[in-house]
C-alpha cells in the first residue's frame, strides 16, 4: 500500500535570490520547532533528532510503537519545510516495482510509458519497512544513497531534499525480516519515539475532546511552512559553516573506534558512523545556536548515531545489557577533550 500527497501552503516562503541567507541558521530551525509543536505534543528530542538528520541530508530510522504518532510527525515536518510526502505500507507481498515503479505498455501510443513508484517524492514514509523481504528493503538502498534509481536500465535522479524516514516497531517481530547490516548503515540516525509524558498524554486527550485534536489542526492548514523545498539544499550547504576544531574530530574517531575495543560488542561501527558523528554534531550544534561544536554535542549524539551500527555479543544481550548501556560505556572510556 502506498498513499502520496503534495503537501503546499498557499503562503509558503518565496525562494528568491537570497532564500535562508535572509534568515539564520538558528531562526529557521527556531521557527520549524515551533510550528511543529502546534502538532506534535512532547517529543522535543525527537523532532530536534529529525531536523538535525533532514538538514544533513541523510536519513532516519524511527523506531516506536504503533499508535504514538510517527506518521503524523513526519506528515508535518513535510508541511513545515513545504515538501512532497509519500506513504508505504512495507508488507510481506510488496516487490521492488512498487516502491521504485514500472514501465506500462500503453496501448493508445503504441509505446511504453514509465509510471513512477512513490520513492519519486521528497519525504519518504517507509512504514514497517522490517515487514518486507530483503529483495523489496534493498529497493530502496540505490535511492537512499545515490537519490536515483534505475528502471529497466535507465536511471533517474530523485529530488535532491529526498529523505527516507523508515519505520520500526520495537516490540513486534513476528513475521519481520531483519534489515541488512548494509542497509542500517545508510541511515544518519536510529531515533526511539517513546510513549508521552502524563502531562503530554493528558493535553493530547484535551485537544482530542475540544475537537483540536493533532489531525485535524494540520489538516486545517494551521501549520506554516518556514522553508522552501529547494531551500533545504542550502540550509545543508549553510550547516558547513558551523566550526569542528581538531581535538572534536579525534574525539569522534576515537568513540567510534572505542565500538570496535568493547567486550560486549561483536560488531562495532564502521567510518561511516564517524561521519555521521560529525554531521549531526554540527546541525545539533546549529541547534543549540552555536556556529562551534562542543564535546556535549558529540556525546549527545552518540546513541542515535552508534545504535544501529553495532551488534552486542548475545552473551551480554541474555545478561541484560543494552545498545544505550553498551554507548554509555564507550564515552566513558574515551576522556572528553578540554
Amino acid at each position: 500500500m502506498c498513499e502520496k500527497n503534495h503537501v503546499m501552503e498557499t503562503d509558503s516562503p518565496q525562494n528568491d535570490e537570497t532564500g535562508v541567507l535572509n534568515e539564520t541558521i538558528q531562526q529557521i530551525l527556531l521557527r520549524a520547532r515551533q510550528e511543529v509543536a502546534k502538532v506534535i505534543i512532547g517529543q522535543h528530542q525527537v523532532v530536534d533528532q529529525c531536523l538535525i538528520a533532514i538538514f544533513t541530508g541523510q536519513h532516519i530510522l524511527l523506531e516506536g510503537v504503533p499508535g504514538i504518532g510517527k506518521t503524523l510527525l513526519v506528515r508535518t515536518l513535510a508541511r513545515v519545510l513545504d515538501s512532497e510526502f509519500s506513504r508505504i505500507q512495507f508488507t510481506p507481498d510488496l516487490m521492488p516495482s512498487d516502491i521504485v515503479g514500472t514501465r506500462v505498455f500503453d496501448l493508445r501510443e503504441n509505446s511504453f510509458r514509465l509510471v513512477k513508484g512513490p520513492v519519486f517524492t521528497s519525504f519518504l514514509l517507509a512504514d514497517e519497512i522490517n515487514r518486507a523481504p530483503a529483495k523489496t528493503q534493498s529497493a530502496l538502498l540505490q535511492a537512499m544513497q545515490e537519490r536515483s534509481v534505475t528502471i529497466d536500465g535507465e536511471t533517474h535522479r530523485l529530488p535532491d531534499s529526498f529523505t527516507v524516514f523508515a519505520t520500526q516497531n520495537p516490540a513486534e517481530y513476528e513475521g519481520t525480516y531483519p534489515l541488512p547490516e548494509a542497509q542500517k548503515d545508510r541511515f544518519l540516525l536510529r531515533i526511539e519515539m517513546d510513549y508521552p509524558t502524563a502531562e503530554e498524554e493528558r493535553a493530547l486527550a484535551a485537544s482530542l475532546l475540544s475537537g483540536q485534536s493533532p489531525e485535524l489542526i494540520l489538516e486545517r492548514g494551521a501549520v506554516k511552512a518556514v522553508l522552501a523545498e529547494a531551500e533545504i539544499v542550502r540550509m545543508r550547504a549553510a550547516m558547513e559553516t558551523v566550526r569542528v576544531s581538531q581535538d572534536l574530530l579525534n574525539y569522534a574517531v576515537e568513540i567510534v573506534r572505542q565500538s570496535r575495543m568493547q567486550d560486549s560488542i561483536l560488531v562495532g561501527a564502521g567510518p561511516r558512523a564517524t561521519q555521521a558523528l560529525l554531521l549531526s554534531s554540527r546541525a545539533r550544534a546549529a541547534l543549540e545556536e552555536r556556529d562551534y561544536v562542543i564535546p556535549d554535542d558529540i556525546r549527545m549524539m552518540a546513541a542515535a548515531v552508534l545504535g544501529h551500527r553495532i551488534v552486542l555479543r548475545p552473551e551480554y544481550e541474555i545478561e541484560g545489557v543494552t545498545l544505550r548501556e553498551a554507548v554509555e560505556k564507550i564515552l566513558e572510556a574515551v576522556p572528553v577533550p578540554r
